[in-house]
């Protein structure tokens, strides 16, 4: 089923193997022009243009884009008791690994009487968007909410896209899931007006006001992808997320039930989703095979699964070694990286570019998704070469306060002047030594 690329015996740069290994395409720059004029509409016209294209695009307008508090506290009544137990575990082990992120301010005395302190401050508001397109995800606003209180932010709002279903508002686990957490104001907007809204701002249906954010960060289609290249600046994002992605560094010990079912999970996503399996054994990727064709017809999405896995973004990568496997997944840089090898730890330590690992037999994807107390946003497209997922540095500013006495500036003073001169930048000397010449 999946298709094969044979490195073994080849030597490869870094740049060929981020050419060679199965990659899914997202264009963002190709939405721009789709994109634009929603974000131009909805600053120019606020609430009634992001309506407009939420009715177009979504099926649903809603009375209002906030929703009432009645309904979310009514979701939470009415969610089903396992799924909010389930829900609440989420939250519990989610709190407890971000918890443990925070940082603290730090001050060093550069000198006498001259210090500079690294202070962490939250930013002021956040919008932390749901998306609701093939699936909906409760456990996503657990994982951009938990990081976001943790970090001090003061006020946020969750976005999920309204459902005709349910009367224009949001999916009723979405609205549960901020009831839990202890979220009031939701809003019932998807897309790239969604992410223009909250950036702007703007007056509700029943005149009141829809604060803009500060960042806005969680995963959405290529459309959100471009409404956020499109407001950057504005407001901070934290990435701009693609179709999902998984790939397993596997050897003759994995099992091959086991990386089935999480190449399997990770195509249940979406058509686009990529699952490759990166190993040095041909009789491994021949079991997969096997294995997948059995399990593939027994689960819900047969469609939807088979696309992904047939698709170019998703394969076998055949390697020499284990060594060699390492080379491919670090340029790689996936999203979700699976260690099924033996020696899984040593091997894991080795890896340098990955949005998250997952170590060994009984550490697969699906554990983080929800309940391993890790995040789930994380960077997609080979952007764990140079980005992290979302945490609660997300949410942290970090400010330099610089508090020097006289004494320390007079002591530097000339050093100041002669790289403002050396720079011609002699104002800059003159600022220092104005203090010292009456």
């Amino acid at each position: 089923m999946l298709s094969r690329i044979d490195l073994r015996g080849r030597t490869t740069t870094p740049a060929q193997l981020r050419a060679v290994v199965p990659r899914a395409e997202m264009d963002v720059d190709a939405a721009l022009h789709q994109v634009r004029p929603i974000v131009e509409a909805v600053a120019a016209r606020g609430v009634e243009a992001a309506l407009e294209y939420t009715e177009k695009f979504d099926g649903a307008r809603p009375a209002s884009v906030r929703v009432p508090a009645s309904a979310i506290s009514s979701a939470l009544a009415s969610l089903d008791p396992a799924v909010r137990e389930a829900l609440e575990e989420v939250i519990t082990r989610t709190r407890r690994v971000h918890a443990d992120q925070r940082r603290t301010d730090t001050t060093t005395q550069v000198v006498p009487g001259g210090t500079v302190t690294e202070k962490w401050v939250p930013v002021g508001r956040v919008g932390l968007y749901a998306p609701g397109g093939l699936a909906m995800y409760p456990s996503t606003v657990v994982m951009n909410v938990v990081p976001a209180q943790i970090a001090g932010v003061e006020s946020l709002v969750v976005c999920s896209p309204p459902q005709a279903e349910f009367g224009g508002l949001p999916h009723p686990a979405i609205l549960a899931a901020a009831a839990l957490l202890g979220v009031d104001e939701v809003w019932a907007l998807g897309g790239a007006q969604a992410q223009a809204l909250m950036a702007y701002g703007g007056v509700d249906t029943d005149g009141g006001e829809l604060a803009p954010v500060d960042v806005v960060t969680g995963p959405g289609n290529i459309y959100v992808a471009a409404a956020k290249r499109l407001l950057r600046g504005l407001i901070g994002i934290d990435a701009e997320a693609g179709p999902t992605e998984i790939a397993i560094l596997a050897d003759s010990t994995a099992d091959p039930v086991h990386v089935a079912a999480d190449l399997i999970s990770q195509a249940e996503h979406d058509p686009l989703a990529a699952s490759v399996l990166v190993t040095d054994s041909v009789e491994l990727a021949d079991a997969v095979d096997v294995e997948l064709e059995r399990q593939i017809s027994a689960t819900k999405h047969v469609e939807r699964i088979r696309t992904a896995l047939g698709g170019k973004q998703s394969g076998v990568v055949l390697v020499s070694s284990v060594d060699e496997g390492v080379r491919v997944v670090n340029a790689y840089a996936a999203e979700h990286l699976e260690i099924q090898t033996q020696d899984a730890r040593e091997v894991a330590g080795r890896i340098r570019s990955a949005g998250a690992i997952f170590v060994g037999a009984y550490s697969p994807v699906s554990l983080g998704d929800y309940c391993a107390g890790s995040n789930h946003v994380l960077p997609t497209g080979g952007c764990a070469r140079h980005s992290s997922g979302l945490s609660v540095q997300t949410f942290l500013r970090g400010i330099h306060v610089i508090d020097y006495s006289e004494e320390a500036l007079r002591e530097v003073a000339d050093k100041v002047v002669v790289l403002a001169n050396a720079e011609d930048l002699p104002a800059h000397g003159q600022a220092v030594t104005a203090r010292f010449s009456r």
